[in-house]
């Protein structure tokens, strides 16, 4: 199903990014949701904790299917996530680690360390990442740096992605008019994230600085 006749074209109540991605939902229909979401992992400030429930809304206004817009937004999750990846893949070891040994208070060990970790729990790293916030968006780039089969990033990103996208997507099918109270709890998920990274990097600094 891609658009109904009867369904309300109507975003006038829904300003900024969300009327913008509303509309563009009931323009192209699924594949409006799939550019919408795919874009999150090129434009991280466009959360996805922001699109996902209204890609349920949209499908709860008639633009598409449930299972469609869930279909169509792991589609865009994965197709962002394969262009960060192959980014990372062009970037390569190399380059990478030099331009790690550049940054202030890194050293060139650090990046060994971690290149280590993710070619052990490089799987589990992907699969998890789809689902916090920021490293969403990150985690393709060391996937790709160290080179990854490209088959098993596929499969971790889109089983990361399908359970992810499927609770916000229903979510905001569910709530219909009331979907902003997924973003709003989700954004307090997004501030945990966002303060455990920020003790992680004064720690950092501080035992570098220390030494």
């Amino acid at each position: 199903m891609t658009g109904s006749p009867t369904a309300p074209a109507a975003t006038g109540e829904l300003t900024g990014v969300a009327g913008w991605a509303v509309g563009l939902m009931e323009s192209l229909g699924g594949p409006g949701a799939a550019l919408v979401v795919g874009l999150d992992n090129l434009f991280p400030p466009l959360p996805s904790e922001l699109v996902l429930p209204l890609a349920g809304f949209a499908a709860g206004r008639g633009a598409f299917g449930l299972g469609e817009a869930v279909f169509w937004t792991t589609l865009g999750s994965v197709a962002g996530a394969v262009v960060v990846y192959l980014l990372g893949r062009r970037l390569g070891h190399d380059r990478t680690r030099r331009l790690v040994g550049r940054l202030p208070l890194v050293r060139t060990a650090d990046f060994d360390r971690t290149a280590a970790w993710f070619a052990r729990h490089g799987g589990k790293a992907v699969f998890l990442g789809r689902m916090v916030p920021v490293f969403r968006s990150l985690v393709s780039v060391p996937a790709g740096v160290g080179r990854m089969p490209f088959g098993r990033f596929l499969l971790y990103t889109a089983a990361g992605s399908l359970i992810w996208n499927t609770g916000f997507v229903v979510a905001g099918f569910l709530l219909g008019e009331h979907w902003p109270l997924v973003e709003r709890y989700a954004s307090i998920f997004q501030y945990v994230v966002f303060a455990a990274i920020a003790v992680a990097v004064a720690l950092f600094v501080v035992r570098r600085v220390r030494n």
